[in-house]
């Protein structure tokens, strides 16, 4: 066996995947933090999707100047794809967020920031569906 196939076999992630999971994380920054101030004006459950649309707008630039470089798309048709594929993704952070908040954690008795911690579980999870959707839709 080779360095050089020894270093393939322990790459876990493509460049690609690491620098969408970088732009993904300013975004879900500005996301999370954007969700508490927007709080202080509005319900939890709408503060949610207001952040999410912040942090969308923050995805879409960074992934189009950092990640998916060589799109053939027209800027117009990424932007379509990208708000379509965010609109399943913004479902799944808010049900995975409404549900922690509201009964999962409370189930629990998790007293400590529930808000906080079932935003954060809820930006996470749609991570790995919105890769694939962007890279086979958005910047096509």
């Amino acid at each position: 066996m080779t360095a050089g196939s020894v270093s393939a076999k322990r790459k876990v992630a493509s460049p690609q995947f690491l620098k969408f999971l970088l732009a993904g994380g300013v975004a879900a920054a500005v996301n999370f933090c954007s969700r508490i101030v927007f709080n202080h004006w509005m319900p939890f459950s709408a503060a949610i999707v207001m952040a999410y649309i912040a942090g969308m707008i923050t995805a879409f630039i960074l992934t189009k100047l950092f990640v998916f470089t060589e799109s053939a798309r027209p800027t117009w048709q990424s932007a379509l794809f990208f708000v379509l594929v965010n609109l399943v993704a913004v479902l799944q952070t808010w049900a995975v967020s409404v549900a922690l908040a509201y009964y999962v954690l409370p189930w629990f008795g998790v007293s400590w920031h529930p808000k906080e911690i079932a935003h954060f579980v809820g930006v996470v999870v749609p991570v790995f569906t919105s890769y694939i959707g962007h890279k086979k839709l958005t910047f096509k």
